[in-house]
């Protein structure tokens, strides 16, 4: 067969890509191994004490944050050589790649609960293909909880918490999937810590059934698994916050949307989000309602 090199096409420029070749399902259960390790490292961290210091713009980072970085980026050269990664910890706040494929990681996403003794932390390691997220795990170490999606597929294995966890023991992945999004009274899951007037104005708008507050990168998990319909989120990000939830979320069969109403894309300037929604399995096009506002409002 005969591979024919495509385009897609962006307000300022027009990208030709020739094809890559996909990781595969092996390369994919490395992954996950090495998410694992990465939080043995943090909850190694956390049992012998956290020290807090704090970057330039003021957020925090610990030796968990750095160690999992070292862990993840040395262990995605061994799985798939060549492949730069961008990560919280080495991003310089420049467009360093241009590549057409690169790992987004966030080797501790939610540092501040995890300083704070909380459980919602996680580890994230996605793959952006041609701006969109192709492959995507989360890993929640303080739960024992592991989170894959891929080309279409999403799973889960789950266990309790150990300090010396492995792929093993965790067992089998199961296929997990997002529900049909309840239009009329959707069940919410939002942020804890960055809740705001703008926020609460469309959640209000909204008519929830529920609204549930859930740390880091465990609210895309919650779409993914069909426990939630919306996930709406105002204020600022960074790529590697989103990315692997991203993959998850729609390998389940779900979407996320910014506030032009079309899948959220990666490689923007500074890496640097916009306001956005993740959500359960649509039939259409979302409601309005659903929409990200366009910036400019209180976070």
């Amino acid at each position: 067969m005969r591979f024919m090199p495509w385009c897609i096409s962006f307000p300022e420029k027009v990208f030709f890509m020739p094809p890559i070749r996909a990781l595969t399902r092996d390369q994919l259960i490395s992954i996950e191994a090495l998410s694992i390790r990465a939080g043995n490292a943090i909850m190694d961290v956390r049992l012998r004490g956290v020290e807090r210091t704090d970057k330039a713009d003021g957020s925090p980072v610990t030796e968990a944050d750095l160690a999992a970085d070292r862990i993840i980026r040395e262990g995605l050269e061994e799985i798939a050589p060549g492949i730069p990664a961008i990560t919280e910890e080495t991003y310089k706040g420049h467009d360093d790649t241009e590549a057409e494929q690169y790992w987004c990681v966030d080797p501790l996403d939610g540092t501040k609960g995890f300083i704070n003794g909380g459980r919602d932390f996680t580890v994230n390691i996605a793959l952006i293909r041609y701006r969109a997220p192709a492959l995507g795990v989360i890993y929640a170490p303080a739960t024992g909880e592991l989170w894959a999606g891929m080309d279409g597929m999403a799973t889960k294995r789950e266990t309790g918490p150990s300090p010396n966890q492995t792929l093993e023991a965790m067992g089998e992945a199961r296929p997990i999937s997002a529900r049909r999004a309840e239009i009329t009274h959707p069940h919410i899951v939002a942020t804890k810590a960055h809740r705001g007037p703008a926020l609460e104005a469309w959640i209000e708008r909204l008519n929830a059934a529920e609204n549930v507050a859930v740390g880091s990168s465990l609210k895309f998990c919650v779409i993914a698994e069909g426990k939630a319909d919306l996930y709406p989120r105002i204020g600022p990000t960074m790529e590697w916050d989103t990315a692997a939830g991203q993959a998850i979320v729609e390998a389940a069969g779900g979407s996320v949307i910014g506030p032009d109403g079309n899948a959220f894309m990666y490689g923007k300037p500074g890496r640097l989000n916009g306001y956005f929604a993740a959500m359960a399995s649509l039939d259409g096009t979302p409601p309005s309602e659903w929409v990200p506002p366009r910036e400019g409002g209180d976070d």
